[in-house]
């Protein structure tokens, strides 16, 4: 066993175990962050397209969200680092009544929970988005503070102020097991080595299911594979990510904006999921995906696209992401499940869970984690997953 002994042990440096870190070295704790990869954002943080929504069905997954637009909308100002940042807000589509039905019985949750959002009709929405297929458009939904940034750099720069505060990072070096003695997590192992805390935090994203085994607890999270792309960098033509939820043969929702040095990021959800951690991307998803997002928007048609990946996505049953304390070990914290929300939900779940383990949480926080407790049901999925 290494002789340090840490406050809080996190494993995983990606979305949220970054986040999280920097988040409890900021409450003056000492932190251990532990990752299998080389550097920061190598597992499914590098996959994302940036999206930062707090437009979601569920309560939590909202307020949580809001709280992680407010650290990254912030960050340049506060840190001095531009993370590009865009506020361009995000609009989901409605094509077809069922559809439009769906959006407009979800704005009495948002509302509540205290999202900013509303209803717009056909022509209010081609007036927002000029460049909108208009046949046979409803109307659909803006909500003008969600955003964009990068992945890739918001996670350097959390990283590098986690360091600031004092925490270690530690790459390429994968944990292999918790270590329990008495109902009570007292360290992890590694394939390095061990260290000693008594908390542990699963932030393993796609790979959190076999950590949490390893210490006797069940995280059902099962990762499926969603592929992206990335255009040639044009002239700001487009504000909003535009969300389409239609189901189609092969596929599901998908979505696309325009970053803020003008390339456009794409992704679709396939349809059945594709099971398993295989990251190689596939020769069908670009003319599935380009077909429907020129349908949508015939202007993209002349864009070039400079290249595809496949990311995972870390489902669990219901679609919402599994927060808080294991009820049988003493000492684990699950911030696991993000089902491809990583990113967005990231900064607002590494604060929620050092409130957690600091015992600061307020009243709104404790509703949260009783939505996203691990001994939960999943018995509903969330509309907006």
């Amino acid at each position: 066993m290494a002789a340090s002994v840490y406050d809080v042990i996190v494993v995983g440096a990606g979305s949220v175990g970054t986040p999280t870190a920097m988040s409890l070295a900021e409450k003056g704790l000492k932190v251990l962050c532990l990752d299998q990869f080389a550097s920061p954002g190598q597992g499914s943080n590098k996959a994302a397209i940036g999206g930062l929504r707090a437009t979601h069905s569920a309560p939590a997954k909202i307020k949580l969200c809001l709280d992680s637009i407010k650290i990254v909308s912030t960050w340049q100002e506060e840190h001095g680092v531009d993370i590009e940042w865009f506020q361009g807000g995000y609009v989901f589509v409605a094509y077809r009544p069922d559809e439009a039905k769906t959006l407009k019985a979800l704005l009495v949750i948002q509302k509540k929970a205290g999202l900013d959002i509303e209803w717009y009709d056909k022509d209010a929405l081609l007036k927002l988005v000029p460049g909108l297929n208009a046949a046979g458009l409803v109307g659909g939904t803006l909500s003008p503070k969600d955003g964009s940034a990068s992945p890739m750099l918001t996670n350097s720069a959390f990283h590098k102020h986690a360091v600031e505060l004092g925490v270690d990072f530690r790459f390429n070096e994968r944990v292999v097991s918790i270590m329990r003695r008495k109902g009570a997590a007292v360290g992890v192992r590694t394939d390095k080595g061990g260290y000693a805390t008594g908390c542990v935090v699963n932030a393993a994203g796609a790979w959190a299911k076999a950590l949490a085994q390893s210490g006797g607890q069940d995280a059902p999270v099962h990762p499926d594979c969603h592929e992206a792309g990335i255009t040639e960098p044009v002239a700001r033509f487009l504000n909003p990510m535009l969300v389409d939820i239609r189901q189609e043969l092969g596929s599901a929702n998908y979505y696309f904006h325009q970053s803020a040095i003008g390339q456009v990021l794409f992704c679709i959800s396939p349809e059945p999921p594709m099971i398993g951690t295989d990251r190689r991307e596939t020769s069908a998803y670009l003319p599935m995906v380009a077909r429907r997002m020129v349908g949508l928007m015939p202007k993209l048609t002349n864009l070039k696209v400079r290249r595809t990946w496949r990311g995972l996505y870390p489902n669990t049953p219901d679609g919402s992401p599994i927060v808080g304390r294991s009820k049988t070990l003493e000492g684990y914290i699950n911030a696991v499940g993000m089902c491809g929300q990583g990113y967005m939900l990231g900064p607002g779940v590494g604060a929620l869970a050092a409130r957690l383990i600091t015992n600061t949480l307020s009243t709104d926080d404790e509703d949260i984690l009783r939505e996203l407790r691990p001994d939960r049901k999943f018995a509903d999925t969330e509309a907006l997953k």
